[in-house]
Parts: C-alpha cells; structure tokens; sequence
C-alpha cells in the first residue's frame, strides 16, 4: 500500500483525525496544542497521527490535502483546516459533537 493509500484509508476510516505534531497528552508545537485544545473543549473525540513519527505521511499529506501545515483535521473525509480553522469554528459553535458522523 502506498502511503497515500494508506492517507486515504486512515481519513476514509475515521470520522475525525487530527495529523498532528506530538500526541493529544503531550503536543510538540503551539499549533497542535491549540487545536487539541478546541477539539478537547468541542468534546470531539478523534484519532491521530503524529507526523514526527511519520515522516512519510508528513511529506505525502499536503499533497493529499493541498494544506502545506501541520496539524490537519478531518471529519467525515473532509478537511476542515489547521489550528486557526479549527480554533475558529470551535469558538463560534460550527465544529461541534453533531458534526462529526458516528458509523451505524
């Protein structure tokens, strides 16, 4: 599988991933622990994956994502931005539980 593949697979499989720099307990850039912070204060629950452990998925993703930045949320298959986005939409209610579909 290549490792777009595999980007395809992870987004398509979860309904929320974050590609972030660290992890949730310990973020290793001020950008990713922002927007765990919104995703913690939205009550999203999410997958993740980080970067730094995964070089090539941090090289192939932007080009996936046409995002040049880390970190990289998607819901649902779609990318709804990085910190600045994420932070936003948290702050005005537009990201919230409801947004993300559960499987059935």
């Amino acid at each position: 599988m290549s490792t777009e593949d595999k980007i395809r697979k992870q987004i398509a499989e979860n309904p929320a991933i974050l590609y972030m720099k660290g992890v949730p307990e310990a973020p290793e850039c001020g950008f990713s622990r922002a927007a765990v912070g919104a995703l913690a204060e939205a009550g999203i629950e999410y997958a993740y994956v980080n970067v730094l452990q995964a070089p090539f998925i941090r090289e192939k993703l932007p080009k996936v994502s046409n995002w040049p930045t880390f970190p990289q949320l998607f819901i649902n298959g779609e990318l709804v931005g990085g910190s600045d986005v994420i932070c936003e939409m948290v702050a005005d209610g537009s990201l919230s539980k409801a947004t993300v579909s559960t499987p059935a």
